[in-house]
């Protein structure tokens, strides 16, 4: 579905990606991991469009995306939970949810309905503003709004910063659910243990460049990994 080679970008004379290359297939879950400041962030930012690549290639579904803006971009299939949420907080729960509604499809996978069904704790707060939400909350809001452009990849970024142990187990669970659904996702998140059970595949980016790829099974064989690219 996406595939994404030798990506370079930069944040005016800094460049900040080097050299970027990893793949999504149909139905699979591969998570880019790294410690802070290593370019997970700024990757997703260039695959949405968000910040201009400078070189390499980051195609979906064979069209290229780059040079395309991030709503031509989200139109392909692509639904984005950014880093920090980033829910209208004077919006209620079902306004932040409709304002992303998009009907790719004759009979849309993901409706008004569905979401509340999938967040139950939603459909209670439905008349509650984004702002009087909890973070677990606001975080299962925020990819319930994804899921409402009906997205062939679903990208979360940080899935769960700023949770506590409880509110990221029920973000976990809701991540699995998607993956036995048949979601693609691409993951940011720093809770390996957590990542190795749900994701197939992992790419570590280290100063701007994938430095290691592979299964959860190769990752857990070989601890020195985990301990030289992400000091675990």
């Amino acid at each position: 579905m996406l595939a994404v080679a030798h990506l370079q970008a930069a944040y005016g004379p800094a460049q900040v990606l080097f050299d970027v290359s990893f793949r999504v297939e149909a139905g699979e879950v591969v998570t880019l991991i790294g410690r802070n400041g290593m370019g997970k962030t700024t990757t997703i930012a260039t695959i949405m469009g968000l910040l201009p690549a400078c070189g390499g290639t980051a195609a979906f579904e064979g069209r290229s995306l780059l040079g395309l803006p991030p709503h031509q971009i989200a139109q392909t299939g692509l639904g984005l939970v950014p880093e920090g949420r980033q829910i209208f907080p004077t919006l209620t729960v079902e306004e932040n949810l409709i304002a992303t509604a998009a009907r790719r499809f004759a009979a849309p996978r993901w409706t008004l309905e569905r979401v509340y069904r999938f967040f139950p704790q939603l459909a209670e707060r439905r008349r509650h503003l984004g702002q009087e939400l909890s973070g677990g909350e606001q975080q299962m809001l925020a990819i319930g709004r994804a899921l409402m452009t009906n997205p062939k990849l679903l990208i979360l970024d940080e899935a769960t910063e700023g949770l506590a142990p409880l509110l990221r187990r029920e973000i976990w669970t809701c991540l699995d659910r998607l993956k036995k659904e048949g979601q693609a996702i691409l993951l940011v998140d720093k809770h390996l243990a957590s990542l190795m059970k749900l994701a197939d595949r992992h790419a570590i980016i280290e100063k701007g460049q994938v430095v290691w790829s592979g299964t959860s099974a190769e990752l857990a064989a070989d601890p020195m990994i985990a301990q030289r690219h992400l000091q675990v």
